[in-house]
């Protein structure tokens, strides 16, 4: 049968199966513009992403808004993809429903274990991690220790237990107060009217010290965009997604690159730029110098509201995926359980579960943070190629399939996505030295991963590896 004789005329196919595809799955349809927008700047904008930003502004002063402005272009080249994607196959499954069809099973699998699952375990454990370490230093012996991370883990796994609704009014909270909060440090960093600037601080001699090196950075700066796609996979619970998927994408990124660039600019004119790069908590210093004691009450706000969001999202969102995947049969059938609310339960609750044990096994080593967030970061953009070509691989199979969104430009935003990611993900470090250990230790999850989908493809799905599925079975499924 040829890949396009049912579609090439059927214009509306896939615009039906978006309006009453969550009609079968038993989703409901809850969540407007404002809760996604809450989801993509929610879940980007972390307490590891707070502290990474800091210290590339210390590392190419004012110059870092290159890297930054870089990262922003590569981050609408993945918005892009994925809005045209999950909007073509509106599956909760999302990066796994597009790659079965796009390239087969084995990479589908790869691909959101990698780049979200992995994620989870590396990133959620890092932010909870990182609330741990500022909680203690602004309120020493307040907590017994990792109190904090372990409780909100279980706060929020409850919540999001509880349903998407609850989901939705907790996350448009969370991302307002922690934007607010940013941008008030930022803006009264930048306006003086806190406390007075120091003396010393010079930002006009060599507004740009690395000269051309300053472009190396962008694999840091990209690390502060990732994220925003965790939209997609409520794509059967949304109002509208046709129009609200994209644009609560396209206006995250741009909140955030508005954002980061007023924190980092302020930050430089109260912290000199050696300091902010070799500090392991720039934010605190930030909120101390501009505020003084009463900024670290300041900061505790946006470090506990920046984790919540994240670990809020990612709770929500990664056991959408890995319910769709079941529902693929490419993982347990158990992740596809739903509670009376419509809770993708067994889900969360083992998303909930590895994202605690690098936390009981890491949790004496401050330092692991840096190295489970550049790990994180590495499987994340492994997953953007493969949803980068994915698109490549979908427009030639299927060429005349309605898409409700058209990649603009195509195929150079894949192209330039492409090529920036894998360039990301060679200088993935900031630290040489580091480079051995972080390739090491994100190999060694990607080859188990590997082996994993390999035999559940052969032996358990009894598929090729690498046959895509017709696009027919992605849109019809049960």
């Amino acid at each position: 049968m040829s890949d396009n004789s049912t579609y090439a005329t059927s214009a509306d196919v896939s615009a039906d199966n978006s309006a009453n595809h969550s009609q079968k799955s038993g989703f409901r349809r809850v969540l407007g513009l404002g809760s996604l927008l809450a989801v993509a700047v929610g879940l980007v904008v972390s307490q590891g992403v707070m502290v990474i930003m800091l210290q590339g502004a210390g590392i190419a002063g004012l110059g870092f808004i290159i890297p930054l402005a870089i990262g922003y272009i590569l981050a609408l080249t993945y918005i892009f993809s994925f809005s045209e994607l999950s909007l073509m196959i509106p599956r909760a499954g999302s990066l796994s429903s597009y790659t079965e069809v796009a390239l087969g099973h084995f990479p589908a699998i790869l691909a959101v274990f990698s780049g979200y699952v992995v994620v989870a375990m590396f990133a959620l454990s890092a932010e909870l991690l990182l609330v741990d370490f500022i909680i203690e230093k602004i309120y020493p012996g307040a907590f017994p220790q990792y109190a904090v991370g372990f409780g909100l883990l279980g706060i929020f796994t409850a919540l999001n237990l509880m349903g998407i609704d609850l989901f939705a009014k907790l996350q448009s909270a969370l991302a307002f107060i922690m934007v607010v909060v940013l941008l008030v440090l930022g803006l009264s960093a930048v306006s003086g009217v806190a406390n007075p600037y120091p003396e010393g601080i010079d930002l006009t001699g060599t507004w740009n010290p690395m000269g051309p090196e300053v472009i190396t950075l962008v694999a840091l700066a990209i690390w502060g965009y990732v994220g925003a796609e965790f939209v997609c996979p409520l794509v059967e619970e949304v109002k509208d997604p046709n129009r609200n998927i994209p644009r609560s994408m396209l206006l995250g990124v741009t909140i955030i690159f508005v954002t980061i660039a007023i924190y980092c600019f302020g930050a430089l004119l109260y912290i000199p730029a050696d300091d902010l790069a070799g500090s392991a908590l720039p934010h605190y210093d930030f909120a101390k110098a501009v505020f003084g004691d009463i900024g670290l009450s300041f900061l505790a706000v946006a470090a506990v509201t920046a984790t919540c969001s994240t670990v809020n999202t990612s709770l929500a969102a990664i056991p959408r995926m890995l319910y769709g995947m079941a529902q693929n049969g490419q993982a347990f059938p158990q992740l596809k359980k739903l509670t009376k609310n419509k809770t993708p339960w067994v889900a969360v609750l083992f998303v909930s579960a590895i994202t605690g044990l690098p936390m009981l096994i890491m949790r004496d080593n401050p330092d692991a943070v840096g190295l489970l967030l550049i790990s994180a970061a590495i499987a994340w953009l492994l997953a953007y190629i493969i949803t980068h070509i994915n698109v490549i691989a979908l427009r030639r199979r299927y060429p005349n399939i309605h898409r409700p969104y058209k990649t603009p430009f195509y195929p150079l935003p894949q192209v330039v996505g492409i090529a920036g990611m894998i360039y990301a993900v060679i200088y993935a470090s900031p630290a040489p030295e580091l480079s051995n250990q972080i390739f090491t230790a994100t190999g060694i999850v990607l080859a188990v991963v590997s082996v994993i989908g390999v035999f559940w493809v052969k032996v358990v799905m009894k598929k090729d590896l690498f046959k895509p599925e017709p696009i027919e079975k992605a849109l019809d499924a049960e």
